[in-house]
């Protein structure tokens, strides 16, 4: 009972503190005594956009359609970009990696593969919708989600690092679904 009321309270927290959120998250099962960590289900379809209020001259304003995710370059994206690993791009809120991220993964993966004396950050970041601490922790779930692809293409888990900046680190500080597209990544910095 005392968990099921922690429950609806967590959630209650989440709906007032404006995290909406496209996609169910749900508890994996586990054995022994790890930490079970959320898992992304299918996204919920999402309202309706706002239409915006017309403009003195009668016409409605217009923003460029967002790019996608394919359209995005991984390689030397932004100010941070060090070395050839390419960058991943997820949708709002959440951590599904789609088949273009995927593709840039494998691409990584390559790269490490012959250059074994190299390790990689990979840093999680999120644009600026949700509160801090629900977007640090969807950082770190990117991150988190980008590493377990590499290992499980054979990548060993010792050369790779995963950091949160949620959204404190934007690419680009624009409002509007182009400016978060670009901030919803998960971006890869070399080590050695």
């Amino acid at each position: 009972m005392k968990n099921k009321i922690n429950g609806i309270v967590i959630l209650a927290l989440m709906v007032t503190a404006g995290c909406s959120s496209r996609s169910a998250v749900t508890a994996p099962e586990t054995s022994g005594s790890q930490a079970p960590s959320p898992k992304i289900s299918s996204p919920v379809t999402p309202p309706a956009p706002v239409t915006p209020p017309e403009t003195p001259t009668g016409t409605l304003p217009t923003e460029p359609a967002p790019p996608s995710p394919a359209s995005l370059s991984g390689y030397g994206f932004d100010q941070w970009q060090n070395g050839p690993l390419g960058d991943v791009f997820y949708d709002f809120d959440s951590t599904v990696l789609s088949a273009e991220a995927q593709d840039q993964l494998k691409q990584n993966a390559a790269w490490l593969e012959n250059n074994s004396a190299h390790k990689a950050l990979i840093e999680g970041h999120c644009d600026s919708r949700g509160t801090s601490e629900y977007n640090m922790a969807l950082g770190d779930r990117r991150a988190s989600t980008a590493k377990e692809y590499l290992v499980r293409l054979g990548v060993a888990s010792s050369r790779l690092e995963t950091f949160s900046f949620g959204e404190e680190r934007p690419f680009d500080t624009g409002k509007g679904e182009n400016a978060w597209a670009k901030n919803r990544r998960a971006h890869f910095v070399m080590k050695k």
